[in-house]
């Protein structure tokens, strides 16, 4: 059974959708199969994979609401080849739907139980605050992956995030993990960026992937063609970034379910290479 893995912060503007784009194309070039849900109603995810967001007739929301089945939704991004549950604004309307309904903590975790078997990893897109979808996917997943740019603000969203999970695990999914947390739009050249480096590996230790994402033109221009970085340039600083940490989510995980096998290695970009 695959791993159902939350790609979240509170915090806006982190690289959190980057991340569950480029991270879902990494791990299905790396011979994964993988599903990315999008369950933010501003849809960047859905468009991020090459789909018009506002062209959708049946999306997400219908399928949390039990008005379509799987089949209706499920797509292949158009770009990276990877499945994708789509969202557009309408998935606005699913919040009021789980709150009228009682379904607030459980629906996405009940649908995706029917799912996760047949995916090495299922990718949740979190909105960037706390509502009913995001406890519904912090609910559903097994990790969580914590995107978060080091500046001045960024430890107090994670903080925010950190009691979320907390509440969480207390209330309705104790199995919830902080799977790790990835540096995004990192530049060692800015005091700033390592004071804060520094901040989360004192209170966060191995719970920091060693790879981080560098500032990098062709992340940000991936978007608006509607493709990962990997597609678009597959030998930018940016697309070896998500395949170096593709890399490293696995071994973290191989070394968790065997022990003696050892801890994860330095590969990819790490924060002394970023120069």
């Amino acid at each position: 059974m695959g791993a159902i893995l939350a790609i979240s912060n509170q915090k806006g503007g982190v690289g959190k959708t980057t991340t569950a784009v480029n991270l879902a194309a990494a791990l299905h070039a790396t011979r994964n199969s993988v599903l990315l849900v999008d369950m933010d109603p501003q849809g960047n995810a859905t468009m991020g994979c090459g789909m018009v967001k506002t062209e959708l007739e049946i999306s997400v929301c219908e399928w949390l609401m039990g008005d379509a089945g799987i089949d209706q939704v499920l797509r292949k991004s158009v770009d990276a080849g990877f499945d994708l549950l789509p969202a557009n604004s309408d998935l606005v309307a699913a919040e009021v739907w789980l709150m009228e309904n009682r379904r607030e903590d459980g629906r996405l975790r009940e649908l995706l139980a029917l799912l996760v078997r047949d995916y090495d990893f299922v990718l949740i897109d979190c909105p960037p605050a706390l509502n009913i979808l995001t406890i519904n996917a912090l609910n559903a997943a097994t990790g969580l992956v914590i995107p978060v740019q080091c500046e001045y603000y960024a430890l107090e969203g994670l903080s925010a995030l950190l009691e979320t999970v907390e509440a969480i695990r207390a209330r309705s999914n104790p199995a919830l993990k902080i799977e790790g947390i990835v540096r995004t739009m990192y530049d060692r050249r800015n005091r700033l960026t390592m004071e804060v480096n520094s901040q989360l590996y004192k209170f966060f230790g191995n719970a920091v992937y060693q790879t981080v994402v560098p500032r990098n033109i062709r992340l940000a221009e991936a978007p608006g063609f509607g493709k990962s970085v990997l597609s678009y340039d597959r030998r930018s600083r940016g697309a070896m970034a998500y395949l170096a940490l593709a890399g490293e989510l696995q071994r973290r995980r191989d070394a968790a379910a065997a022990p003696q096998a050892g801890g994860p290695g330095e590969s990819g970009i790490t924060e002394r290479e970023n120069q």
